[in-house]
């Protein structure tokens, strides 16, 4: 017997999930406005998903409107928490309640709640690294775990981080408010920072079944074009736009149809996005004109070389060589000197990008083993190629790149 067409669809938890990736950062956003508080905004909207995940399935169907459901259930249940609360004379409730009723229509040249999220988290009253993980937690809905494997430092590290930056707030009073103008310059670091941050975990979660979050890549995108908007003459945003728009032309050709990783030498670069590379190039060339060179324009210098080779062979690795290296001169980070000791193998020999990347302290980075074992297995040392995999191995969560290693070590097991 055919079904019923009037039926609706089951809900599952997955579809809830899907939700969550998608809305949780604009609803905390809306209702860290309505409070003027980012705890009782997270909680609220917390608890707003738990009851999603409940009563959707009871319904059979998602809400017309999924995120209005979530911000709606969480507003009310903050209002009656607080209203109990208040009633016990808790000051704070009280303060919160009076904030909700008498919102204030704010004027500023941040008119996005989230973007504002992110300016307000920034604040320069917080370290940098606390910036950009308390954004993480409260924008995207990442978990401590996902947050500090961005960081790479071990979990319960990020957890005391991250409470120690709400505590700070709370304590210091630091307001959620659109910024001034004058605020803007000192902040733009962080902002940077979380919204490339957030497109990293889009473009190879650290968790979960798929290596590519769609949502996160696209929201990060959509920040930065809103970052490239309200600050035009800040060749820096300008830099970012252009980096995730390049790494985000090559999506299609990144996992097969089945979803197993393809590494960008092997990829088929027919599938590659031409009019998001065609963008990308445009605002580089942009950035160049301007001659104020950052990490975030000299990244998407370095895209924007492997961007204009049609086939992997025809890459211009002594340029990209020279990229790394004035971005090492700006940044001394560890993870670039990886990078760019795997350009090096490619100008001049795996031996030469083995020794730099063995100098290199990145033990706990699951990408320094996979490097170190690649460089091996091409200088014909495969036990020890099969011992990083393994150690590569124990490092990741995520499914799609956890089959490529184990791909990776069964052709070194057939040799």
């Amino acid at each position: 017997m055919p079904a019923d067409s009037s039926t609706p669809a089951a809900v599952s938890a997955a579809d809830v999930a899907a939700v969550f990736r998608r809305e949780h950062g604009r609803a905390v956003a809306v209702l860290a406005r309505a409070f003027g508080d980012l705890d009782i905004a997270e909680d609220a909207v917390q608890e707003a998903f738990v009851a999603a995940v409940v009563r959707w399935p009871e319904l059979g169907r998602l809400p017309p409107s999924p995120a209005g459901w979530i911000i709606t259930t969480a507003r009310n249940r903050a209002i009656d928490r607080l209203r109990r609360e208040a009633a016990r004379e808790d000051k704070h409730a009280q303060a919160a309640l009076l904030h909700a009723q008498d919102e204030p229509v704010e004027e500023g040249p941040v008119r996005d709640d989230r973007l504002r999220l992110i300016f307000t988290c920034c604040h320069p009253a917080l370290a940098l690294n606390v910036r950009v993980a308390l954004t993480l937690r409260l924008l995207g809905g990442l978990s401590t775990a996902e947050i500090a494997r961005a960081f790479l430092v071990p979990e319960p590290t990020m957890a005391q981080r991250l409470v120690r930056a709400k505590t700070k707030i709370r304590t210091a009073g630091i307001p959620y408010r659109v910024p001034y103008e004058a605020d803007l310059p000192e902040r733009v670091r962080g902002v940077l920072a979380v919204v490339y941050l957030v497109f990293n975990e889009g473009y190879a979660a650290s968790s979960g079944d798929e290596l590519i979050r769609t949502d996160l890549c696209a929201e990060a995108i959509r920040l930065g074009r809103l970052l490239v908007e309200l600050m035009p003459d800040e060749p820096e945003a300008v830099g970012l736009l252009a980096l995730m728009l390049l790494q985000e032309s090559r999506r299609a050709a990144r996992t097969t149809a089945d979803g197993l990783l393809v590494p960008l030498p092997e990829q088929d670069r027919s599938r590659w996005d031409q009019q998001l590379v065609a963008e990308g190039q445009q605002l580089v060339r942009r950035c160049l004109r301007r001659d104020q060179p950052g990490p975030y324009q000299l990244q998407a210098a370095i895209n924007a070389v492997h961007s204009d080779a049609a086939t992997a062979a025809e890459t211009d690795w002594g340029q990209i060589v020279q990229l790394y290296d004035h971005l090492i001169a700006l940044t001394a980070s560890p993870v670039v000197a990886l990078n760019r000791a795997v350009a090096v193998a490619e100008l001049r020999d795996p031996a030469e990008a083995l020794e730099l990347v063995d100098a290199l302290d990145l033990d706990n980075y699951y990408l320094f083993h996979a490097i170190r074992a690649n460089l091996l297995h091409r200088l014909n040392r495969p036990a020890e190629a099969a011992a990083a995999y393994e150690s590569a191995l124990a490092l990741t969560t995520n499914t799609a790149e956890r089959t490529f290693l184990h791909h990776r070590l069964a052709e070194l097991a057939d040799q």
